[in-house]
């Protein structure tokens, strides 16, 4: 599960950096929202995906509620999907499941 976990929350970032980039195409160039509107819905299921990912991660490894909470807060700004996924791994290397 955790290894799920990883690649979700990778994926999570890069379409994150995906909508990001569609963005600044769409309002600071406004040359067209084609980017938004591919990684509009992309990034849309890799955020379910990635929240789900907490809980069955959480419910696997044993976290603490307060490592869910943060793993949940780390799907809204941008790229921290990938501290909290390094951060857990790094804490189940070392046999803590907080």
């Amino acid at each position: 599960m955790l290894r799920w976990f990883r690649v979700v929350a990778v994926a999570e970032a890069c379409s994150w950096a995906g909508l990001l980039v569609g963005m600044f195409f769409k309002y600071v160039t406004a040359s067209g929202e084609l980017g938004v509107k591919v990684f509009g819905p992309i990034h849309g299921a890799m955020f379910v995906l990635y929240a789900l990912g907490v809980v069955l991660s959480a419910r696997e490894a044993g976290w603490s509620r307060g490592a869910v909470v943060l793993g949940l807060a780390c799907s809204v700004p941008p790229f921290t999907s990938l501290w909290f996924e390094r951060r857990m791994a790094a804490r189940a290397a070392v046999g803590q499941a907080t």
